[in-house]
């Protein structure tokens, strides 16, 4: 949205999403505070400098770039990002999985959330979603992007596959789809449970144009989905492999697929909220 992006801005939105995403999971004792962490750098960046989007949220997105989240189970970090940014009001973050939220523990569009252009969380659906809208902007002769995030654990779903031949053939080349990269899945380790071996070879040989950065490092971030944009257009899709640590900015969350799913009780949020600032104001 911005022409020079404002790095300190953005890295204090990145550390207040994480307090919000950590604050919302310890309220309800539920939820996926280890990937959200992860991919709070990138969310600010992408919500804050790269998406050209509107809070006041159109359901078709003609003439906005269009985002969908995959792997919904990082929901946190997806509500706090279109709190911040305008589209329902922050406050409302502290119904996170109650009772007749809107802000179920995977996004969903039935209580008409802004934002939220489609339900997610069953795992190997969302690079076809993107795909596509992708392509019916192409029929709209609409020209602004599509942007999808996944997770690694992600790629052993077969569908993921299907949507990146099928991408590639039809020369889906305004698609940007990224996928974080942080070695962990509700299981283990991914490279125990199901090695994904060479990523960047795969995505290659599958007719993809790859790019690679560190999603924890906010000037990195911001670098790598600018050079994505700037490689869309040229007959190719585009895919991000955005290497992070899950957990990440709280010490003892960082690197373990054990908090892919585990609340904080009481005594690990206040050792949470010890290690980041308050930067915009909690809710």
């Amino acid at each position: 949205m911005h022409s020079q992006p404002d790095f300190i801005h953005l890295k204090k939105i990145a550390t207040q999403l994480r307090r919000d995403i950590v604050r919302m999971v310890h309220a309800c004792q539920s939820g996926h505070p280890g990937g959200s962490l992860g991919c709070a750098d990138f969310f600010a960046a992408l919500y804050f400098h790269v998406l050209r989007h509107n809070p006041k949220f159109n359901m078709d997105g003609i003439g906005e770039d269009l985002f969908f989240l995959s792997n919904g189970h990082i929901s946190p970090v997806w509500y706090a990002t279109l709190a911040r940014a305008g589209y329902f009001d922050v406050k409302e973050l502290a119904t996170f999985r109650q009772i007749n939220s809107r802000l179920q523990g995977h996004p969903a569009t039935h209580e008409h959330l802004p934002g939220i252009h489609v339900a997610s969380g069953s795992l190997g659906q969302g690079l076809s979603v993107a795909t596509g809208a992708a392509q019916t902007k192409k029929l709209n002769h609409d020209h602004q992007l599509v942007y999808v995030l996944m997770g690694d654990g992600e790629q052993q779903e077969g569908q993921v596959w299907e949507a990146a031949m099928y991408a590639a053939h039809n020369k889906v080349d305004n698609i940007i789809a990224t996928i974080d990269y942080n070695g962990q899945q509700i299981d283990g380790p991914v490279d125990k449970v199901l090695s994904l071996m060479n990523l960047k070879a795969k995505w290659e040989a599958f007719g993809w144009c790859v790019t690679e950065f560190n999603g924890n490092h906010m000037e990195e971030v911001v670098a790598g989905l600018d050079k994505a944009k700037s490689l869309t257009g040229q007959g190719k899709p585009v895919i991000n492999l955005m290497k992070t640590e899950m957990g990440f900015g709280v010490d003892y969350m960082m690197g373990s697929h054990k908090w892919h799913g585990v609340a904080p009780n009481d005594e690990e949020l206040k050792k949470a909220l010890a290690q980041l600032e308050e930067t915009l104001g909690d809710y």
